[in-house]
């Protein structure tokens, strides 16, 4: 969740900050509502049950589902509910941070599984079983939830235990505001962030030159790159979330007194559309996928026909 937006949202009239949050809100309702259906498309269908390839893919939806709601909900309290307890405000800004790291961890582990799908087929299951696939979330989770435990870990160590029954204002600067600490803070999720960039990237280039080698059939290692290329600009797109403080920041200098103005659009741009854009154009690309989404939901509609023709 972006910082800088919430600490914007002290400063706002009531106006403001209500056409700022109904946006926010509508947009991730109509973002959610979309990704219910990919979600309802794999729980009514069984056949995608036992394939670590739409068991990764579900979790990439389910936790950008979750990673909006999170976020929107932040923006909401911290207009709405000017001081609430310290505990709840933790958890929401770890679990917010979780699932904001978890997107680009999924991607790699999707794109991984492709190219062993692809590139060693005969080793495919035995390497990418449903058990492994939900160790692999489980470990996603855990790294995703590292930097937001560290720091509360941080302000348990540093700060009275008093505080735990003391509200505050939910943004990261204030339950983080720990003078030398706060930088730790800010050193420690900083060098997360490089390291996996540098784990990814590195992970993508790898994984597209052994796609490029080992597969002899030239139309296989195309469809081995064209996949993991996609994965690849999914990656960027969801990765943009990064760089919102920047803009903000550049803004703040740019655009002085009408810096807020960049928020709406920088938020949404660079937050809430990857978390559409990226399950969108995997669930519509995939055609098992995208034909029983379409017949599952063309029953549904031919169900509702027939019964008001009967009423």
């Amino acid at each position: 969740m972006n910082s800088t937006m919430l600490q914007y949202s002290a400063q706002d009239t009531f106006m403001e900050a209500f056409v700022r949050n109904f946006l926010f809100v509508l947009f991730g309702t109509i973002i959610n509502s979309i990704n219910v259906v990919f979600v309802f498309t794999f729980f009514r269908s069984s056949v995608f049950y036992n394939d670590p390839r739409y068991i990764l893919y579900i979790h990439l939806v389910i936790n950008d589902m979750l990673m909006v709601f999170f976020s929107v909900s932040l923006s909401v309290i911290a207009n709405a509910w000017p001081t609430i307890p310290l505990p709840f405000c933790v958890l929401l800004l770890i679990m917010s941070s979780a699932t904001h790291k978890n997107t680009p961890l999924t991607l790699a582990g999707m794109a991984i599984e492709r190219y062993i799908a692809i590139c060693k087929p005969l080793h495919h299951h035995q390497i990418c079983t449903v058990r492994r696939t939900y160790i692999l979330i489980s470990l996603i989770w855990g790294v995703g939830v590292i930097p937001g435990l560290s720091d509360f870990i941080i302000i348990v160590l540093f700060r009275p235990p008093s505080i735990f029954t003391t509200g505050t204002r939910c943004t990261p600067t204030n339950v983080y505001n720990m003078r030398y600490h706060e930088e730790l803070i800010k050193v420690m999720n900083g060098l997360y962030s490089s390291v996996v960039w540098l784990i990814l990237v590195f992970t993508y280039c790898q994984v597209l030159i052994a796609a490029r080698r080992a597969s002899a059939d030239k139309s296989s290692a195309k469809k081995a790159q064209s996949t993991i290329l996609l994965h690849g600009a999914q990656l960027l797109l969801c990765m943009l979330s990064y760089i919102t403080a920047v803009i903000d920041k550049i803004a703040a200098q740019l655009l002085l007194d009408d810096r807020k103005i960049v928020i709406i659009p920088n938020y949404f741009i660079t937050n809430l559309l990857p978390r559409l854009l990226t399950p969108l154009i995997y669930g519509v690309r995939d055609k098992l996928f995208y034909s029983h989404m379409k017949r599952l939901f063309a029953c549904k509609l031919l169900i509702v026909k027939v019964k008001s023709t009967q009423q």
